[in-house]
């Protein structure tokens, strides 16, 4: 009897362990399992970028051109510096966050940072021509930001000084990387002025967000652009007429414009006006003859200019550029809208703000749906 009971009690602790090897290798197979599970999250206009969020907060991010159906793309893997190991797929190049220093090559991307209130987190530029912003200034000048180079002149030391974790790229400019990726910095694309809508651009708030650990606030300020913005778009909808809208200027013997899939014919579109080129299929820029141009576009109602004129613009100036532009309804008429960029942070800021563009340009095409005493803040029209 005693060798039974003690063979049973054996038996039974045989039993116990195994139910605990088995639920063990259970728990096991279920926390792989969580951590391949992901959650894709939504973003409302932005194109250019995708993001898929694992269990243990790892950020798998996906970058391509949103005007292309195919393009280069780039897989980055954003990484909580807390996580002492981690698996990521590996064609995705892992990055710590939330980043100490972040080196901005183009004022759009320097936008992203201003908006978030995250200078401290900037520690070069390229330029600082046509810059107003004077924390950016009096950063440069006391050597917190350093100044890198332009496209194509990149100073590798300077680049090493400012000590950046990676370095915000526009891959499809003009490039002249090849300095700064020997550096070994990792090089991370912000397609953010590729985008083909407004409040696309102005998502890539987000973007940055997830790189300096300010996701929540990119959050809040981009559903607030979004609501002013929609706000502004159905005030316009509306009006009962739409104006029509040309843009750019002649350079080199061709009218250089943007297509009708284009971010300036969205934001004309929701400002309740019909840009001349609405129907042509391009999303980036079209070189158009003189001749062409004018016989779309000399009866428009209205002319959106954007240049950095030394100086002060006038009808005068847009004549002596071109003589044939006195040709057109909107030079006779006076309804020149126009930005200098010499004289307005519009490239600091303009790329957060769609909902200020947009409101500039519904007070000019339906003054009406705005209040008397609006202030424009970009656009204004030509005296």
């Amino acid at each position: 009897m005693k060798t039974f009971i003690k063979t049973l009690s054996l038996c039974i602790v045989a039993c116990i362990l195994c139910c605990c090897k088995n639920k063990q290798a259970n728990n096991s197979e279920n926390t792989d399992n969580s951590k391949l599970s992901m959650v894709t999250s939504t973003l409302k206009y932005a194109q250019g970028f995708h993001v898929k969020t694992l269990a243990d907060g790892i950020r798998l991010i996906d970058i391509q051109d949103p005007q292309a159906e195919e393009s280069t793309a780039w897989h980055f893997a954003l990484v909580p510096k807390q996580l002492a190991s981690f698996d990521v797929p590996q064609d995705y190049t892992v990055v710590r966050t939330p980043i100490d220093k972040a080196i901005c090559m183009t004022m759009l991307q320097l936008a992203d940072f201003i908006a978030l209130d995250a200078l401290n987190n900037v520690s070069g530029i390229t330029s600082i021509k046509n810059l107003f912003n004077e924390d950016v200034l009096q950063k440069v000048k006391d050597g917190k930001i350093q100044q890198i180079g332009s496209e194509g002149d990149f100073d590798a030391e300077v680049v090493m000084a400012a000590n950046p974790d990676v370095i915000f790229i526009s891959p499809f400019k003009r490039g002249g990387y090849e300095a700064i990726k020997n550096t070994g910095i990792t090089l991370v694309p912000h397609l953010g002025y590729k985008e083909l809508h407004p409040l696309g651009q102005a998502e890539w708030l987000k973007f940055i967000g997830m790189f300096i650990g300010e996701e929540e606030q990119a959050n809040t300020l981009f559903e607030n652009i979004c609501k002013r913005y929609d706000h502004i778009k159905e005030l316009a909808s509306k009006a009962e007429h739409r104006p029509t809208v040309l843009s750019g200027e002649m350079h080199g013997g061709n009218w250089y414009a943007v297509g009708g899939k284009s971010f300036l014919a969205q934001i004309f579109a929701d400002a309740g006006a019909d840009y001349v080129l609405k129907d042509d299929p391009n999303s980036g820029g079209v070189n158009i003859e003189f001749e062409k141009l004018y016989a779309m576009a000399a009866n428009a109602d209205y002319w959106r200019i954007l240049n950095s004129f030394p100086g002060e613009f006038n009808y005068d100036a847009l004549k002596a550029s071109e003589p044939r532009n006195e040709l057109f309804k909107a030079f006779k008429e006076r309804q020149v809208i126009y930005c200098n960029m010499k004289q307005s942070p519009y490239y600091e800021k303009a790329p957060v703000e769609p909902d200020v563009l947009l409101s500039d340009l519904v007070y000019v095409f339906h003054p009406e749906v705005l209040p008397s005493d609006y202030q424009t803040t970009y656009y204004k029209i030509l005296k």
